[in-house]
């Protein structure tokens, strides 16, 4: 479906749209189950994501308005907002909450957002339209905040607001996303490095399973757990504050205190995924994609074998990827038990990938398998032009 947006925004609100704002989704190419263990991760904003269309109001009133889903919301300007049911205003509702117990002085206003990001498949678009909201309240009210302060701000509502006990990496991926590179991002002090990722003639596929992710909230509080119990025992004899203070070999000097075989393999994947991530940065940076592509399948087989977050939908992508000489590699991406998987294929093979993906997956699986091209794309911003060609 293709929308004008500025003219949809006049349709629906009767009058023009004074600015328009959009932030991607994001996709981790490697590092994953890593931000709660204080290590690395190595997310880039992709070429999907949140637009927002906006104009303020007299009349004390935030109207929400969405092409995407039915459900809308007008409520008048108070004091503070709870969460209302699971509607997806709740995540622009909750940024406004944040700025009006902030002190800030707020304003009625016209929202019409629109996404083009898959819903549901772990590329983040609750961070996106919270992200898109707060850069956009603190546009428009001169809010003052940094970029890191919106990031901050974004997932403070995800956890309090939403109440959702995610980190911090979707959010600062959104926001600080640069075109053409991956950001190595240090989950435990948020320093970051713009890894340049010139991605030559392949192009980052994404593959969607579309299995709903029903484990995902309950099996990823689950591993938190299990990796809270491997920190603790090893504290025993060594002074670290997370998991990923230590790379692989000093682990394997200490792995004699874990005794608990599910225990181990958690903190084995953790500790050597930090060190994945590593290489990964270099291999990038040396323009090897290659060499990037197989830390790609030893994260994907990390992830099934030792984290066991995977499951045969995601298994079934890699699989076909692993036997297509076009593909330098693939993995799952996100939480895992579903969502979605990335390869790194061919441009002028994109279409042959696509389409023989999809027959492998259909006949493993059942169903079909949703496939996107992107590139590597930039952060949250102001949209300077006009949005009046179609999306």
């Amino acid at each position: 479906m293709k929308h004008n947006l500025h003219q949809q925004f006049q349709i629906i609100f009767n009058k023009e749209a004074e600015k328009a704002y959009f932030s991607p989704g994001r996709v981790n190419l490697i590092g994953e189950h890593i931000d709660y263990n204080g290590g690395l991760v190595m997310p880039c904003a992709i070429t999907f994501g949140t637009y927002v269309l906006v104009s303020p109001n007299n009349d004390h009133v935030f109207r929400f308005r969405s092409l995407n889903f039915d459900d809308k919301l007008d409520i008048p300007l108070k004091e503070t907002y709870k969460k209302t049911g699971e509607s997806w205003f709740n995540y622009p509702l909750g940024i406004i909450d944040y700025f009006l117990q902030d002190s800030h002085q707020l304003q009625g206003l016209d929202m019409l957002y629109y996404g083009d990001i898959p819903i549901s498949s772990g590329l983040s678009s609750s961070a996106s339209i919270e992200v898109v909201t707060a850069y956009m309240l603190n546009d428009l009210f001169n809010g003052g905040y940094t970029k890191l302060e919106l990031v901050q701000l974004g997932k403070q509502v995800e956890n309090v607001f939403i109440g959702v006990n995610c980190g911090i990496m979707d959010q600062f991926a959104v926001a600080f996303g640069e075109k053409d590179k991956a950001l190595m991002l240090n989950c435990d002090t948020l320093e970051y490095e713009a890894v340049n990722t010139n991605l030559g003639d392949y192009v980052l596929a994404i593959i969607n399973t579309n299995k709903p992710r029903k484990l995902a909230e309950s099996k990823y509080n689950e591993r938190v757990q299990e990796c809270q119990t491997a920190l603790k025992t090893l504290q025993q004899e060594l002074d670290i504050q997370n998991l990923c203070d230590i790379d692989s070999g000093t682990f394997k000097k200490h792995q004699h205190l874990i005794t608990e075989g599910t225990v181990l393999k958690r903190a084995q994947h953790v500790i050597e995924e930090n060190d994945r991530v590593k290489l990964a940065a270099k291999a990038l940076a040396d323009g090897n994609l290659q060499s990037f592509g197989q830390l790609m399948y030893a994260s994907h087989d990390s992830l099934k074998n030792l984290y066991e977050v995977s499951g045969k939908e995601l298994d079934a992508v890699v699989e076909y990827s692993q036997t297509n000489p076009n593909v330098a590699g693939a993995r799952m991406t996100g939480a895992g038990f579903g969502g979605c998987a990335i390869a790194l294929v061919k441009e002028s093979a994109f279409d042959t990938f696509s389409k023989e993906v999809t027959d492998y997956y259909t006949e493993k699986i059942g169903y079909a398998p949703s496939v996107y091209s992107s590139l590597i794309g930039d952060g949250v911003g102001l949209l300077k032009e006009t949005l009046n060609t179609n999306i």
